[in-house]
């Protein structure tokens, strides 16, 4: 099971922290990811995570502005939200890989667990 909050409402040019905790896994055996979906559109890959935390992936709307991270002790996956604009507003969701080939892809098909999402606004 994965929990996902600290979305919210923000201003265009502020932050927001999403947390992302696993339970029922072995949380180090997954790629941990986040993705986001407007109403009407395909959910979009924005940032992965290894399973040790070594390796990340972006895609480029978000690349120098989000940060992902992962505390395994904690068994939690973090989104830093930097420079927010409006359009970052959707809903976002976190997502769990199994550790076999790749932590990553940008395929939402291809990922095992998804946690329930969490709304970001951002107000222009």
């Amino acid at each position: 099971q994965l929990q996902a909050c600290g979305g919210g409402l923000v201003q265009a040019g502020g932050s927001l922290r999403l947390s992302c905790a696993a339970s029922g896994l072995t949380f180090s055996n997954y790629g941990m990811g986040w993705f986001r979906q407007c109403p009407g559109q395909e959910r979009e890959f924005l940032a992965a995570i290894s399973w040790g935390g070594g390796s990340t992936d972006y895609a480029d709307p978000v690349k120098g502005r989000f940060t992902i991270s992962r505390d395994n002790a904690k068994n939690t996956v973090y989104l830093q939200m930097n420079s927010l604009k409006a359009e970052d507003t959707a809903v976002y969701f976190c997502a769990a890989r199994r550790g076999v080939g790749s932590y990553s892809s940008r395929s939402y098909s291809l990922w095992n667990y998804w946690g329930q999402g969490t709304q970001v606004t951002v107000s222009s």
